[in-house]
């Protein structure tokens, strides 16, 4: 892979990028790597001077490694000697020469793209399960929990963000075809828009799942408006759009899309009892529960219109994951992946057997009720999956394990108050994810909103012992949800990735301890 001086140029003054240049050569110079990593540069290298934390000595390093030509808002003396391209937006513009350096990679893949408050991952390897069953082991994943670039074992990797940097978003995309994949079903978090890490990315088929505030702080979104107009541009960047019908702000949702496609291309799917403020709204799809438990769930997926009938999707469809939610996943998956061109043959096996690790792992322990594992960590997902468990344990106290990220997402610490006092009894609030931030300080202010007349509550800043001490307390007929982790095997603490066996883990051996 390379890039030269001159395409850069040309490209960043086609997207309106380039405010100026200095070129010290010759204007071909090919640079043969692109990075923001001083660290990692070696050789000819497209350097980029972007995030909260650089420091001028790190275009120095860079320079110093091999470093050629440089990227930034504005021009550095440690730059000096080296070919400067000063940008309008550093993040935009990595975004652009990325996918040219990696010879726009995304052209020979079929992408499917999910964005929502709740249930991107599930969705998303619902989708894959499908595609997998009409395309073996040529289909790629970019998830919240791992990176699937090919076949083979050593292809998977462990993800650190929902949605990667845009240099190694592009580079994942380029070993992908590299590997021969043909699809790929990617995550889209707001952040990655906010971020400008897919800043000129389209994807063929673009899924907006719902949307509740989450992700508001002072290092994320400011408000509300900011989260939504973010998540919404996945839509405009889509060619085909599937939308959740029963979606909170559906009015704003469905005119994104309409701006970019023709509403022929949008596809909208809903409970069968779901009734839309408008009557005279076509819902494309409509699913119906027809059994579930805590073991599998049945649902029927019925094409209404008659451009949902073409998909071909219509059937009886049965989920190991259980969760009424995931009915709802199942069918945006289904839908998605029926626009890359598969139906129900394909579509009921591929999502049959689909496990996530971490999303609603269930123990029954004698003695000591049921236990979920799930990775929920904000509002709309806590709330969905204490929906079911009122459903499926109408008379359990439930009772949970959480804690909140620092650093980000401090909209959550509000919201999982009113939660645990909306179904829990006992809640255990503990450490999770604190980075820079004080975890007291974090537990103290989920419990400023906690009403203590109704729920009990104990502070364990130790996540183990948090996770044991609610273990042993929980009494036959009672439910224990651990929330937040799921299977992430570390904590993200003051900058470092300390290693934690996964909440998962934690819970067996506490189980067997018992």
């Amino acid at each position: 892979m390379s890039l030269s001086l001159n395409a850069c140029i040309l490209l960043l003054k086609e997207h309106h990028l380039l405010k100026s240049s200095a070129v010290q050569n010759s204007i071909g110079v090919e640079m043969t790597g692109i990075n923001l990593d001083s660290r990692k540069v070696s050789g000819p290298t497209l350097f980029f001077c972007k995030g909260a934390h650089f420091r001028p000595i790190y275009l120095s390093m860079a320079r110093d490694n091999g470093a050629t030509t440089y990227v930034a808002e504005k021009p550095y003396v440690e730059g000096n000697g080296m070919n400067a391209l000063i940008v309008v937006n550093v993040e935009k513009a990595m975004a652009i020469l990325a996918a040219a350096f990696f010879d726009f990679p995304q052209d020979d893949l079929f992408v499917i793209a999910f964005t929502g408050t709740k249930g991107k991952t599930t969705s998303a390897y619902f989708t894959r399960g499908i595609l997998e069953q009409a395309h073996p082991k040529r289909v790629a994943l970019s998830s919240t929990i791992e990176r699937v670039l090919g076949p083979n074992p050593d292809q998977r990797q462990k993800s650190h963000l929902t949605t990667p940097e845009s240099i190694d978003l592009f580079r994942d995309m380029r070993e992908a075809v590299d590997n021969g994949m043909t699809h790929m079903v990617m995550e889209v978090s707001s952040q990655a828009y906010l971020k400008s890490r897919v800043f000129g990315l389209t994807y063929d088929v673009g899924v907006f799942l719902n949307i509740t505030p989450d992700h508001i702080g002072p290092n994320e979104h400011p408000n509300f408006a900011s989260y939504l107009h973010n998540k919404l541009q996945l839509l405009v960047n889509s060619r085909k759009v599937v939308i959740n019908a029963e979606t909170e702000h559906f009015a704003e949702v469905y005119a994104a899309a309409t701006t970019t496609t023709n509403p022929d291309s949008i596809f909208l799917y809903a409970d069968s009892e779901f009734k839309p403020e408008d009557p005279k709204l076509d819902i494309d799809f409509r699913f119906e529960n027809l059994e579930a438990d805590t073991s599998e769930s049945r649902y029927k997926l019925v094409p209404v219109t008659d451009k949902a009938a073409a998909l071909n999707l219509g059937n009886t469809y049965g989920l190991r994951l259980i969760g009424d939610f995931n009915e709802s996943n199942a069918t945006a998956a289904a839908i998605a992946a029926g626009l890359a061109g598969v139906d129900a043959t394909s579509a009921v096996p591929g999502v049959a057997n689909v496990m996530i690790p971490g999303r609603m792992e269930f123990r029954q322990v004698p003695d000591h009720g049921t236990v979920f594992i799930d990775f929920a960590h904000n509002y709309g997902s806590l709330a969905a999956l204490f929906h079911f468990i009122n459903k499926e344990y109408p008379k359990a106290p439930i009772n949970l394990v959480l804690g909140a990220p620092g650093d980000k997402g401090v909209s959550r610490r509000a919201d999982f108050a009113q939660v645990i006092n909306e179904s829990v009894a006992t809640v255990y609030l503990t450490t999770d994810d604190p980075g820079f931030e004080d975890p007291a300080a974090i537990v103290e202010q989920i419990d400023a909103g906690i009403d203590h007349d109704r729920v009990t509550v104990h502070k364990v800043l130790d996540r183990r012992t948090a996770i044991e001490m609610a273990l042993a307390a929980n009494t036959d007929g009672a439910v224990l949800v651990v929330g937040g982790k799921g299977a992430d095997t570390y904590q993200k603490v003051r900058g470092v990735d300390t290693p934690w066996p996964s909440d998962v883990v934690v819970v067996d051996q506490s189980i067997a301890a018992l």
